[in-house]
């Protein structure tokens, strides 16, 4: 990739230079995220999630708080005048349907979207979609870019929904579940560093890669020894992590310690399986 005019856009939603978020220096001495005005516009959410005992409970109040929002429960349909259900409706789109794709393929239109969401978001560049993506004219960029402008994703505030589940992952780990601390340290598996450009080896096992604007970690690393033969340690701040695998009771996520993390130049250690 052709220099670091290539992380991103010069502006973002997160009052910080893009090249401070996407950079080791942040990564290393982090300060809190927040994306312009969700906490302020959903107040009546965060004074419900203040007097949840536990995370189960905030996931709840969570759950029912973007039921009512954005229409995903079907029972929340108003029935037809003379009392009879409402016939098919037309399809809504979901942050649990984003993450679902993703689950199963981060290259698949659902990841563009996502990828798309912290490049609007973050300023921060995909680095991969399906292939490199070294500039904004080329096949990749150009792949992304449809995907991610997919019209049957962006029918019901999609954007404003990751918002939602991004802030509400935010408050959950600075109140409940890493009151404190900076940093969590993470597992990625690899075969190789097609997806992650080195930006600067020191040796052997430790090096600055740039991440994917969106990548999956986890927290255990026996899991990440069944995704590569290489295995990545970060140190990933709190403040870049948008979805995390306990966050919710039920979501697609759940059976591998999955972690969402916001990307861009980690340091990090490899070793071998």
């Amino acid at each position: 990739m052709p220099g670091r005019s290539f992380l991103g856009h010069s502006t973002n939603l997160v009052g910080l230079p893009t090249d401070l978020v996407a950079s080791c220096a942040f990564n290393e001495h982090p300060v809190p995220l927040r994306i312009s005005g969700v906490r302020e516009m959903n107040r009546s959410l965060f004074e419900m999630l203040s007097h949840a005992p536990d995370l189960p409970d905030a996931g709840i109040a969570f759950a029912s708080y973007m039921m009512a929002m954005f229409g995903l429960d079907p029972e929340q349909q108003e029935p037809e005048p003379d009392g009879r259900p409402r016939g098919p409706r037309r399809y809504r789109s979901s942050f649990l349907r984003l993450i679902k794709g993703w689950g199963y393929d981060s290259n698949s239109p659902e990841g563009a979207v996502m990828k798309g969401w912290v490049e609007s978001r973050f300023g921060i560049f995909p680095t991969f979609h399906k292939q490199v993506i070294d500039r904004t004219t080329g096949d990749g960029w150009t792949t992304y870019v449809e995907e991610k402008m997919s019209s049957r994703f962006h029918n019901n505030s999609i954007y404003t929904q990751l918002d939602l589940v991004y802030e509400f992952c935010q408050w959950a780990l600075t109140t409940m579940v890493a009151p404190g601390e900076s940093h969590v340290t993470l597992y990625r598996g690899v075969n190789d560093f097609d997806e992650h450009q080195i930006v600067e080896r020191a040796d052997k096992r430790n090096a600055v890669v740039r991440m994917n604007n969106l990548a999956s970690f986890t927290s255990e690393r026996d899991v990440a020894d069944c995704f590569g033969d290489i295995i990545l340690t970060a140190k990933v701040p709190v403040a870049k992590i948008a979805f995390f695998n306990t966050l919710l009771a039920r979501h697609p996520l759940k059976g591998e310690g999955e972690y969402l993390v916001i990307g861009g130049d980690y340091r990090v250690k490899a070793s071998y399986v």
